[in-house]
């Protein structure tokens, strides 16, 4: 059986002003590195075999964490990244009414599109299946392009969330499909400052 740990980075700066990071190369903030370093403990003495994690900062400097519990390398993959929000990277909701009109929604900003998530998604998830099967694979990614890859796994089955920071999703895979095992938890969090 297959085990993946999916687990969005943590805080920085752009998370707490609710900014709009994309594929903008944004640091952990302090609190960030504190969570960072908490989920690292949540997984000792437990046995993985490979950590994967998008190449953007704030991604990495979490996956390493982990990566230094476990004494495993992490290897970075592009495809790993956040989606990227084109023209509205950088902007809160407020700067982008004021800047684009409440229509902002509407309008051609670059965005990623949808089929190209999809084929980033689709073409990891082959990798990890051909080259890790029957394997424990921790990645660390960003929470968009998370949500995405989550709707792809388990089809009809997934309601889109704001997932934490730091939080763990673990699915199995069977000889049949994804299935989810735990969702969105942060509890190596409660003792954080």
């Amino acid at each position: 059986m297959t085990t993946i740990a999916f687990i969005r980075h943590g805080v920085t700066n752009w998370n707490l002003e609710r900014r709009a990071q994309g594929q903008s190369d944004i640091p952990l903030n302090e609190e960030g590195v504190l969570q960072a370093k908490a989920l690292g403990s949540r997984f000792e003495g437990e046995q993985w075999d490979v950590i994967y994690s998008s190449d953007l900062a704030r991604a990495h400097a979490t996956a390493l964490e982990i990566g230094e519990v476990l004494d495993l390398p992490v290897e970075t993959d592009k495809r790993l990244r956040e989606l990227s929000f084109g023209e509205i990277e950088g902007t809160n909701e407020a700067e982008r009414v004021e800047r684009w009109g409440k229509d902002w929604k509407d309008q051609d900003l670059k965005i990623e599109r949808e089929e190209e998530i999809l084929q980033r998604v689709k073409s990891f998830m082959k990798d990890i299946e051909d080259h890790h099967h029957g394997k424990r694979i921790i990645v660390v990614s960003h929470g968009a392009f998370l949500n995405d890859l989550f709707s792809y796994l388990l089809s009809e089955g997934y309601e889109k969330c704001r997932l934490d920071n730091t939080s763990v999703t673990v699915m199995e895979r069977d000889d049949e499909a994804w299935k989810l095992r735990l969702h969105n938890c942060s509890k190596h969090l409660s003792n954080t400052p």
